[in-house]
């Protein structure tokens, strides 16, 4: 089967790119002497999760509950879910996991971890937590630099039925893009040096606190932008040991326009058909493609342009000169071609999204191709598990 034999909208992911993407993410980890733990809230794959497993990632990160469960049921024996558990239910879930795999989990509240200790004691189980720590985002984790964010990891450190064994940031704040009179290679190279320090500092504070040993506490951060300028370095006995990024699988047009890809990266792409044609007063084409919200997604990044990229030669990924995806309605792309469009109704149009993780999520499944020819067809298997 060919790529212009599928039913569109669908979600097309490159081979050769995918195995690119895969081993040169494996390079940066082992060049640093880190381990590799990817994200699979990008992919949502068994599949993929394999292949990065086959290339030397050691574990799996995952956002939700319903995520491990999927993964471990998969014979993924080490997962670790980079978010706060809160809910006896979900604990619950956990624990029948905890038979089969290492499953680890984030705390950054002491009311939090007081729930999770109260379970687990409960139970005669001791799990491994990590303390969430904020580096510069601004959404969960205890501050980095505070004498309250000690104090609350010795309270954590001091329940029963937990085994507080490293830290966990996420620099989230490299999404925000370039300062004043910065380029976006200095904005990643900045934000990446951040999470780093940050986190070492933190844990030399934890260590003179009697809390963390250099030689078994682990330090993880993540965000595929900041791994696009990582380097390791060493601060007090203590280095950063595991890196978790997620979107490196596929790109997207969030990170080509960050600096930390190019668009030749980018393994994934939504093919869509043009269902409807007009031209407005002020000459511009409009035309109309199957793919809106519930596909390309509405989120838009610091710089990109639009809500995804038209490619006029996906096979060399050459972006469209003029046609630009200006708007979304739920089922329908809106496109602009000023001063004419050179294809209609019933031609297919291949986009680069620019979120692929949110693109991923709303679909049952993608393909995997080679050069327009259909290779193999995958399920989504953790779409939906969102709690």
């Amino acid at each position: 089967m060919f790529v212009d034999e599928l039913s569109t909208p669908c979600l097309l992911v490159e081979q050769s790119r995918l195995e690119r993407n895969l081993t040169c993410m494996q390079k940066v980890a082992d060049a640093n002497g880190v381990a590799l733990r990817p994200h699979a809230k990008t992919h949502k794959s068994i599949a993929i999760a394999r292949r990065q497993r086959e290339h030397g990632a050691r574990g799996l990160t995952v956002a939700k509950v319903g995520e491990a469960e999927v993964f471990v049921g998969a014979r993924f024996d080490d997962v670790r879910l980079a978010y706060p558990v809160v809910g006896q239910d979900k604990h619950e879930r956990l624990l029948r996991l905890m038979d089969r795999a290492r499953v680890s989990f984030c705390v950054d509240t002491v009311d939090g971890a007081r729930a999770a200790s109260s379970f687990y004691a409960a139970h005669d189980m001791t799990v491994d937590v990590l303390l969430e720590v904020d580096t510069g985002h601004g959404r969960c984790g205890v501050g980095w630099n505070g004498g309250r964010s000690v104090r609350t990891a010795q309270q954590i450190a001091a329940l029963p039925g937990l085994r507080l064994v490293g830290i966990l940031t996420h620099a989230g704040h490299a999404y925000h893009g370039p300062q004043k009179d910065e380029t976006p290679e200095a904005a990643l190279a900045r934000v990446a040096a951040e999470e780093r320090d940050r986190m070492l500092a933190f844990a030399v504070r934890l260590h003179e606190a009697g809390l963390a040993d250099p030689e078994t506490f682990e330090i993880s951060i993540g965000s595929t932008p900041t791994m696009a300028a990582f380097e390791n370095a060493e601060r007090g006995g203590f280095r950063i040991t595991e890196i978790r990024p997620g979107n490196y699988v596929y790109y997207d047009a969030m990170q080509v326009s960050l600096g930390a890809a190019t668009l030749d990266d980018c393994a994934l792409t939504v093919e869509a058909t043009v269902v409807s044609q007009h031209r407005d007063r002020s000459g511009q084409d409009r035309l109309y493609l199957d793919a809106g919200k519930k596909v390309l997604t509405a989120d838009t990044g610091a710089l990109t342009e639009g809500y995804g990229i038209i490619l006029y030669n996906p096979a060399d990924m050459v972006p469209h000169p003029h046609a630009r995806l200006t708007g979304l309605s739920e089922e329908h792309g809106w496109v602009t071609v000023p001063g004419g469009a050179t294809f209609g109704v019933g031609d297919r149009v291949r986009i680069v999204p620019n979120h692929a993780c949110v693109t991923v999520h709303t679909q049952d499944r993608f393909y995997l191709v080679d050069d327009g020819e259909v290779m193999d067809e995958h399920p989504v298997d953790a779409r939906g598990r969102s709690v």
